[in-house]
């Protein structure tokens, strides 16, 4: 059976984008971020694509665009439109999926919905932790909710090593811990490559 896999944060700009590439390289899987905010003219999916190597991997198009780099409902609202939950369907593959978020889990799609309403009871999802004052608490809130709703859990840390962060985030969290990527000069291809095949055996297994 093929995996589906989302791909959330503990909040904007912990590295979700990059880690979405590193999973995709490493299963060889498709990617679709359902709704890209802002930044249309490189987005999210532009850059997936651009750091993926492999010749198997598609990249499917969002089913929102929205112009403005603002929390969806508000993005949708400048754009005079409003994000409808049966608008946003999984595209049509037979390889693994790999389903990126926007923000965190909580972050509003309309005035019911938000990102978490996005993940099905068959997703396995990945949670990307970045150090930062605050982030435990966010990262076991993130977790806490998603193991409640019944989900299965990994974590990916992002950035710069922080041992008792992450130590005590293991601890309490009590899912498993894929990798972290380090904060890396640059991505490209071979960066994300080399990431890629750390993980791909932890991936595999999910």
């Amino acid at each position: 059976m093929n995996k589906k896999i989302f791909v959330t944060g503990i909040g904007t700009e912990v590295g979700k984008t990059i880690a979405s590439a590193v999973v995709v390289e490493a299963l060889k899987a498709d990617y679709f971020k359902p709704i890209q905010a802002g930044d249309l003219e490189y987005s999210d999916t532009d850059k997936v694509q651009e750091l993926v190597s492999n010749s198997k991997s598609e990249f499917h198009s969002n089913s929102y665009a929205l112009k403005t780099p603002m929390s969806p409902h508000a993005a949708a609202e400048i754009d005079e439109i409003s994000i409808e939950l049966d608008k946003i369907t999984l595209p049509k593959t037979n390889n693994d999926l790999v389903i990126e978020g926007a923000g965190g889990l909580l972050v509003p799609l309309n005035n019911t919905n938000t990102i978490l309403d996005l993940i099905q009871s068959d997703y396995h999802v990945i949670v990307v932790s970045r150090h930062y004052l605050g982030s435990i608490n966010h990262t076991l809130m993130t977790i806490q909710i998603l193991k409640e709703k019944g989900f299965n859990v990994s974590i990916i840390f992002n950035g710069e090593e922080h041992k008792t962060t992450e130590s005590i985030i293991k601890k309490m969290a009590g899912v498993s811990v894929i990798g972290r990527i380090d904060n890396e000069p640059y991505f490209d291809k071979m960066v994300v490559s080399e990431y890629a095949e750390l993980f791909r055996d932890q991936l595999q297994s999910l």
